[in-house]
């Protein structure tokens, strides 16, 4: 059994993004976005992507619509669609996210935005396959 005490769990990473399990289905990973960074615009077309936030405030650009998001706040991505959360706040907007089928690669730690474009450009952040 995985058990994790997800609010916790997220609140101790200062790192971008860490992928704490991946199943044969869905992904489990924690992020911590600084403030004024962002996710990134980005399109996930075979991967639908659940995200819960912990803390901070930010907005969340979901298919051309932008609502902000706050602690106990959770937003569905389906698969296909454009979206980005930026933090609009002073401190760090923490959240876990859900991803189904596995979007990284299992075990990943990306301790910055910068370090995880670099691995996903360079083909170092592939998804494990079945």
């Amino acid at each position: 059994m995985e058990h994790f005490s997800i609010a916790t769990v997220a609140e101790q990473s200062q790192d971008f993004r860490r992928v704490l399990w991946t199943g044969a289905h869905s992904q489990l990973v924690i992020m911590t976005i600084p403030p004024g960074g962002e996710i990134g615009e980005e399109v996930h077309d075979h991967v639908d992507q659940i995200l819960t936030f912990v803390s901070g405030v930010g907005a969340a650009e979901v298919a051309g619509e932008r609502r902000e998001v706050a602690q106990g706040d959770l937003v569905v991505v389906p698969a296909g669609t454009k979206h980005n959360f930026v933090n609009t706040g002073p401190n760090p907007l923490v959240l876990y996210t859900v991803y189904g089928p596995a979007e990284h690669a299992d075990g990943v730690v990306h301790r910055t935005k910068e370090e995880a474009d670099a691995a996903e450009a360079a083909g170092r952040d592939e998804p494990p396959t079945a």
